[in-house]
């Protein structure tokens, strides 16, 4: 394991596994339904990775995306790799809302709508939420 899947609670945040990828479901929900993506690979640079590694992101994103949408209907979908503080490539991912969504009970926002996400406004959420969004996502039928 990777520093950088361990910093965001692989195996428990785990939502799937891929040959070369790890998609997880972020901890801190700055929008609903946020993920990190995070490359099995050694690598600390995106340009290390293999090149299976960037054909298998076709259908990684493609999971992501159908799930996400189907569940979530999100407007928009952001994926960034800032890589300032965790070292290994990865991706957080945050579907885009211009209007509030509802999950679990409660009420999300996208804070940053319709600029860029707003990493420092997230919607707080605790565990059991957390794992109903990863056992929602993963109800998505293939």
């Amino acid at each position: 394991m990777n520093a950088t899947l361990e910093k965001f609670g692989d195996p428990q945040t785990r939502l799937k596994l891929f040959d070369k990828w790890i998609v997880l479901v972020r901890p801190q929900q700055v929008t609903l339904g946020s993920l990190v993506l995070v490359s099995q690979e050694k690598a600390g640079a995106f340009s290390e990775l293999s090149r299976d590694a960037f054909l298998e992101l076709h259908a990684v994103t493609a999971y992501v995306e159908k799930r996400l949408g189907e569940l979530f209907s999100y407007d928009k979908i952001n994926y960034l790799m800032l890589m300032m503080v965790d070292p290994d490539v990865h991706f957080h991912i945050f579907p885009r809302y211009a209007s509030p969504r509802f999950f679990a009970g409660q009420e999300f926002f996208d804070h940053g709508w319709p600029g860029p996400p707003a990493l420092k406004e997230v919607n707080g959420t605790s565990l059991e939420v957390n794992q109903e969004i990863m056992h929602s996502l993963r109800m998505v039928k293939e």
